[in-house]
């Protein structure tokens, strides 16, 4: 992702671009030269490993009907330091849901054998234009799957999967190198997709924020980048948090869920008759209706 929000709108193109500019673009594209990456530093490989070697607890999201199941795809790269970054959206605030929020790329599944990788990956290359799960980046870069995250609860009734992925910039075989940051221009749905951006992933552990209770925790994060503050909250926050937490292997500095996602009240729900195959367009969690799903053994 570049740090300019110069970003490119144009409707569900497929592949990430370079920035084909004279400064960086070989016509030999054995010798492309582009900005090189950093290596990962020690802390970034120890959470990348701690992110491959998860293992989540038995999900309810394979047992859900096609209609209450989504995912999103927590994409890290490394920084010019070598510390790990996550790629967050702006939704269009034309959407009938959330508009105008930050959210992770990602939405619902398509068909009922789409696994959660599959999913979020398909609706990242329409999002934002990453190359989906049967296509290839340009060299250097390639998407590594490291694990998939305990399945989250919206309030709109719908469950949905984290799942957690590296974009490597450097290709063994080759010897390129590349920044993502300087030298990938995400390719954005404008229907869905208002903006990208990318905000550090151990700064979710910090106790830079703002944060209140209700039936359901937020946390918010302000990410300033290019004269733009960008405010992450929510499910999306949570996720995220949840998501630094395994990688490096800590608890953040401020009150939060000490459990990952929503599994036991995903299955709670479902005892009491809730997510149906039937959407609705009404369909949305209460404070009671937590409550009395809690109560159940």
């Amino acid at each position: 992702m570049r740090r300019h929000l110069t970003f490119l709108q144009r409707a569900r193109f497929s592949t990430f671009h370079f920035n084909q500019t004279k400064s960086n673009l070989n016509p030999n594209p054995t010798t492309l030269q582009v900005p090189k990456m950093a290596p990962l530093n020690a802390a970034s490989e120890a959470a990348i490993a701690r992110l491959r070697n998860y293992v989540p607890p038995p999900t309810q999201y394979d047992m859900l009907p096609l209609s209450r199941r989504a995912a999103v795809l927590i994409l890290l790269f490394a920084d010019a330091k070598g510390d790990l970054k996550v790629v967050v959206t702006m939704r269009a605030k034309t959407l009938s849901s959330y508009a105008g929020d930050a959210a992770l790329p990602g939405g619902r599944a398509d068909f009922p054998t789409e696994t959660a990788f599959q999913t979020a990956r398909r609706e990242a290359s329409e999002e934002i234009g990453l190359a989906d799960i049967n296509q290839k980046l340009p060299p250097p870069f390639r998407v590594e799957h490291l694990c998939e995250m305990p399945t989250n609860l919206a309030k709109t009734e719908l469950v949905v999967r984290p799942c957690v992925a590296l974009l490597h910039g450097y290709d063994p075989q080759t010897g390129l190198s590349a920044d993502p940051e300087e030298s990938l221009i995400p390719i954005l749905d404008a229907r869905e997709v208002a903006a990208v951006f990318t905000a550090p992933l151990e700064g979710f552990l910090k106790s830079r924020l703002d944060g209140r209770e209700d039936w359901y925790r937020v946390h918010q994060f302000f990410v300033h980048q290019n004269d733009q503050i960008y405010r992450i909250f929510g499910m999306t926050a949570r996720i995220i948090v949840d998501a630094a937490r395994v990688a490096y292997a800590r608890e953040p500095e401020f009150e939060h869920n000490s459990h990952f996602g929503d599994e036991e009240m995903i299955a709670k729900l479902r005892r009491m008759g809730r997510l149906s195959a039937v959407r609705k367009a009404s369909d949305e969690l209460t404070r009671e209706t937590m409550q009395k799903a809690a109560k159940l053994s």
